[in-house]
């Protein structure tokens, strides 16, 4: 089966897991979504992933993560750019999500990074997404 958005997917799966409150949920390898989650890894809003080889590409298996009292870490995760409407932004114009209080993921020519990230390399590029 092709996926036409394996970014989205990633994202959806997130979000349905950490509303059934699931220990862990399992997405589909690649580099972006690997780039993605190690940047949602390196902010605090999962707790780890590795990449588990299913002998079909293999698998990123996410470890969601919750507050002391059991409260959601990840309120929201959005997609902004999608395959039909890409959205570019430049260093100083990277959305900042509740304030800065959320992040934006960031595809750059420096790889995937977070919204401060980009603002410390002086780098833009293309809005993936934004997690609240």
């Amino acid at each position: 089966m092709s996926l036409s958005d394996p970014i989205s997917d990633m994202l959806t799966r997130i979000r349905n897991a950490a509303a059934a409150r699931g220990e862990t949920v399992n997405v589909r390898a690649s580099k972006i979504c690997e780039g993605v989650c190690r940047v949602l890894v390196e902010e605090g809003y999962v707790r780890d992933y590795k990449r588990v080889e299913d002998g079909k590409g293999g698998m990123l298996r996410v470890y969601l993560k919750y507050g002391p009292q059991d409260e959601d870490v990840i309120t929201e995760i959005k997609r902004v750019s999608r395959p039909g409407r890409r959205v570019y932004s430049a260093a100083a114009e990277v959305p900042r999500p509740l304030g800065g209080m959320g992040i934006s993921i960031v595809s750059t020519s420096s790889g995937i990074l977070s919204d401060r990230q980009c603002r410390q390399k002086n780098v833009g590029g293309e809005v993936l997404c934004t997690v609240c």
